[in-house]
C-alpha cells in the first residue's frame, strides 16, 4: 500500500521515469539486491533518459522533418556520390550553428539532397537544438495566406525562432513577391546563433536569378552564401538505383 502512495505521488509530481525505475525495481529481485545508493542513482538515470526521449519527442513533432528516422550513421559515402565522409562528420558536430554558418545542399532530382538535411537536423535535434523544415513553394503559398488573413506575424515568427531552419526544394518553382521579401525579413530577424540547411536542384550560382529582384536578391544571398559550407551530391536518382536493384 505505502509503494503504490509513493508511484502516485511520483506521478504527480510528474516524475515518470523514476516511477517507471521503482516498479522494475519491484519486479526483479537480482536488482533489489543492490545497494541504496546504486537502485537511487538507477532511478535518477531512467528519469534522465525519459525526459531526454520525451524532449526529442517535442522536437521531433515541431520539426516535421521528411525523413525522421535520417542519422549520421545511415549515410551513405559511395564514390560515385562524391561526399566527402570527415568534412560531414565535422559538420555532424553541429557546431556550423554556433557559428551562424548555413549549409547548402545542391545536386540532381532524388540523389539524397532532403536526407542528408534531415539527419543534420536529427543529429542537431540529439543535443536538443530545435529545428524546421518547411518546403519553398509551399511556404511561399502560406506566406501569401498569411498576409491576406493577418497571421503573417505569427507565420514570421515561427520561422525566426528554431536555431536551424530548413528550407527544402528551393527554386521548384518561381518565389511569389511576398514570399521574397518574406524571406528577407526573416534572415534578418534570425538570432546570430542560428542556421539555414537549403537543398535545391538549382547550383547556388543560380539563386541571385530565381530569386530576381536585383537589390532584393543581393539582400537574401548576403545573409546566406557568405559564411557557408556547400555540398553537392553526385550520381544517378537514388529511387532509380534502387528500382533497378
Amino acid at each position: 500500500m505505502l509503494i503504490q502512495q509513493t508511484l502516485e505521488k511520483l506521478h504527480k509530481h510528474r516524475l515518470f521515469g523514476i516511477a517507471q525505475s521503482v516498479r522494475e525495481q519491484l519486479e526483479k529481485p537480482a536488482l533489489q539486491a543492490l545497494s541504496f545508493e546504486e537502485r537511487l542513482g538507477m532511478a535518477v538515470d531512467e528519469e534522465d533518459l525519459y525526459r531526454d526521449n520525451r524532449r526529442r519527442e517535442r522536437l521531433q513533432k515541431r520539426a516535421r522533418l521528411k525523413f525522421k528516422s535520417a542519422m549520421p550513421e545511415s549515410i551513405e559515402y559511395r564514390p560515385d556520390r562524391g561526399l566527402e565522409r570527415s568534412r560531414l562528420e565535422s559538420l555532424f558536430s553541429c557546431e556550423f550553428i554556433e557559428y551562424n554558418q548555413n549549409i547548402f545542399i545542391t545536386g540532381p532530382a532524388g540523389t539524397g539532397k532532403t536526407y542528408l538535411a534531415c539527419a543534420f537536423c536529427n543529429q542537431a535535434m540529439r543535443k536538443g537544438i530545435p529545428t524546421l523544415q518547411e518546403r519553398v513553394p509551399l511556404l511561399m503559398d502560406a506566406l501569401e495566406i498569411a498576409q491576406a488573413d493577418g497571421s503573417l506575424r505569427k507565420e514570421r515568427a515561427k520561422l525566426i525562432k528554431p536555431p536551424i531552419l530548413f528550407l527544402d526544394d528551393l527554386g521548384i518553382s518561381p518565389p511569389t513577391k511576398r514570399g521574397r521579401q518574406e524571406l528577407l525579413e526573416v534572415l534578418v530577424a534570425r538570432p546570430d546563433n542560428s542556421s539555414v540547411i537549403i537543398t535545391s536542384q538549382l547550383p547556388v550560382s543560380a539563386w541571385h536569378e530565381w530569386i530576381g529582384e536585383g537589390r532584393l536578391a543581393d539582400a537574401i544571398m548576403d545573409r546566406l552564401v557568405n559564411n557557408a559550407h556547400r555540398i553537392e551530391i553526385m550520381g544517378e536518382s537514388e529511387r532509380k538505383r534502387r528500382a533497378r536493384l
